[in-house]
C-alpha cells in the first residue's frame, strides 16, 4: 500500500484543507502515516504569516529528503502561493501548488516518480474565486472538528499578506456548510469549530451572515457544541453576542483580534477600530456573558512602535477582562505597505516586548482559571493522557483534567473545578444522586 505523511503550518484553516487533501489520498488507497516515518509522498501545507513559518517551511522540506528513499515532495498552502519559485529551488521539491490547485492535487501528480525539475503550478490570485471545501474528517486525540466556511479576505492591513496568498473574501453556502456539519456529526464529533481566514465576513456578498449560518447550525440533531475560531472586532455584533448568550450549543469563547493597544498604530495597520470601540464590545460581551473566554491576538514590534506606544498597549491588555493573548512578533512580509515603513523596531525590543505580553498572558489566564474553582462545568473530553488525568475543554475554553480511571474520550463529563496547576484547572466527577 503507498504511504502519504502529511504537515501542516499554520491556523486551523490550514488543518482542515490539510484533512481534505489527506481524505483524496485515503480514497485512492493510500496510508496515511506520521510525518518524518518513510513514505512515498510528503504534502506540506504552508502558511507565510511569518519569515519564520516560510523558514521552518523550508526545514522540513529537507527533513522529508533525508529519508534513504526520498519522497515525492508536494509543496503548496500560502507560502507556496506567494512564493513558488524560492520553494521550487529547493532542490528535492517535486510539485508546488498554489491556492486553485491544492484541491486537485491528482491533476498535476505525475505517478510520483521523481522529477529532474520541480513543476509549478500556481494561478494568479485576482482569479481564484471558487471555495475549496474543507473539514477535519480524522482527527487524533481530539474531539473537536474544524469546518471551512469562508475563505480569503477583502481587508488591507498594512502588515499581511493573506490576502495576496488567498484571495478576496468567499464563502461555503449555508446549505453546503449544514450538510457538512450533520456528516462530522454521523462521524461522532460533538462540536464543531467554525474557521477562514475572516469568519465574520462570511456570506456578506450573497446577502446572508454568519448568525444565519449559526442559526441553522444549532438545529442539527446531535451536534452539542459550535464554537467560532476567531472573529473581527468590527464584526462580531450585538446580535451575535446576544445568541450565542442564550443558545445553548454556542460555546461561550470569543477570539477577537486587537494586534494593538495604541491607536496611532491601530491607524499604521489600517485597522478597522479604536481601542475604544475594542473596549466597549469586550464590556459587552462580558455583560451578556460575565463567564465568557476571551482570547486576542496582538503584535508587538509593528514599525513605530515606540515604548509608549507599547506601553499603552500592555496597560490596555492589563485593565482588559480577557482570559488570554496569543503573541506575535512583527515580521516584515514582502509586498506590504507596513515592509515599506520606517522606524524599524530592533529584534532585541520586538523579543523582549514579546516575553512581557506572554508573561502577562500567563497571568490573565491563570487568574481566569481561578475564577473556575469551585464551578460545575461541562468538559469535552479528549484523548489526550497525562499521569493518570485525561483532559478535555469547557465550552469558555478552559483546559481541565480530570483522573481517568473510568473516564474515556469524546464525552461531555460534568465535572467540579477544583483547583488550578500552571496552565490546567483541576476536576472530579460528582458521584450521581444516590451513589455513595
Amino acid at each position: 500500500m503507498p504511504r502519504v505523511a502529511l504537515h501542516t503550518l499554520g491556523c486551523k484553516l490550514n488543518y482542515a484543507e490539510t484533512s481534505t487533501i489527506g481524505k483524496q489520498f485515503l480514497d485512492r488507497g493510500f496510508d496515511v502515516v506520521d510525518f518524518g516515518t518513510p513514505a512515498d509522498v510528503v504534502v506540506i501545507n504552508t502558511c507565510t504569516v511569518t519569515e519564520r513559518a516560510d523558514r521552518e517551511c523550508r526545514q522540513l522540506i529537507r527533513r522529508a529528503l533525508r529519508s534513504e528513499a526520498p519522497p515525492y515532495v508536494v509543496v503548496t498552502g500560502c507560502y507556496a502561493q506567494l512564493e513558488p519559485e524560492e520553494i521550487a529551488s529547493i532542490n528535492g521539491v517535486d510539485l508546488v501548488l498554489g491556492a486553485r490547485e491544492k484541491f486537485d492535487i491528482f491533476r498535476y501528480m505525475n505517478q510520483f516518480g521523481k522529477l529532474n525539475s520541480p513543476r509549478i503550478h500556481v494561478s494568479d490570485i485576482e482569479t481564484v474565486d471558487d471555495f475549496g471545501p474543507a473539514f477535519t474528517t480524522e482527527a487524533v486525540g481530539r474531539t473537536r472538528a474544524y469546518l471551512k466556511v469562508q475563505d480569503g479576505c477583502d481587508y488591507t492591513c498594512s502588515f499581511c499578506t493573506i490576502p495576496l496568498a488567498r484571495g478576496p473574501s468567499r464563502s461555503q453556502t449555508i446549505e453546503q456548510c449544514v450538510a457538512q456539519a450533520a456528516d462530522l456529526v454521523q462521524e461522532k464529533y460533538k462540536e464543531i469549530v467554525l474557521t477562514g481566514v475572516n469568519v465574520g465576513d462570511y456570506g456578506k456578498k450573497t446577502g446572508t451572515s454568519l448568525l444565519r449560518l449559526v442559526q441553522e447550525l444549532v438545529c442539527i440533531e446531535g451536534l452539542e457544541r459550535i464554537r467560532i475560531s476567531s472573529i473581527e472586532p468590527n464584526l462580531l455584533t450585538d446580535d451575535m453576542i446576544s445568541f450565542i448568550a442564550r443558545h445553548q450549543k454556542m460555546c461561550k469563547h470569543f477570539h477577537i483580534p486587537l494586534q494593538s493597544g495604541a491607536d496611532e498604530i491601530l491607524r499604521q495597520m489600517r485597522r478597522r477600530y479604536t481601542t475604544g470601540d475594542y473596549r466597549a464590545l469586550i464590556a459587552r460581551i462580558c455583560e451578556a456573558i460575565p463567564d465568557a473566554g476571551i482570547g486576542v491576538d496582538v503584535i508587538v514590534g509593528f514599525p513605530g512602535e515606540t515604548d509608549r506606544h507599547f506601553e499603552e498597549t500592555y496597560a490596555f491588555l492589563h485593565e482588559l477582562p480577557i482570559s488570554y493573548l496569543h503573541v506575535f512578533t512583527y515580521s516584515e512580509r514582502p509586498n506590504t505597505p507596513a515592509a515599506d515603513m520606517r522606524l524599524i523596531v530592533r529584534p532585541d525590543v520586538r523579543h523582549r516586548r514579546n516575553d512581557m505580553l506572554r508573561i502577562l498572558s500567563q497571568k490573565k489566564r491563570h487568574a481566569f482559571y481561578e475564577t473556575m474553582v469551585g464551578r460545575l462545568v461541562t468538559v469535552l473530553t479528549e484523548g489526550d493522557l497525562e499521569r493518570g488525568s485525561r483532559f478535555g475543554f469547557t465550552e469558555n475554553y478552559v483546559r481541565v483534567g480530570v483522573p481517568a480511571d473510568g473516564v474515556g474520550e469524546n464525552i461531555l463529563l460534568p465535572v467540579l473545578i477544583t483547583g488550578v496547576e500552571e496552565n490546567v484547572c483541576r476536576g472530579v466527577v460528582p458521584p450521581v444522586r444516590g451513589q455513595v
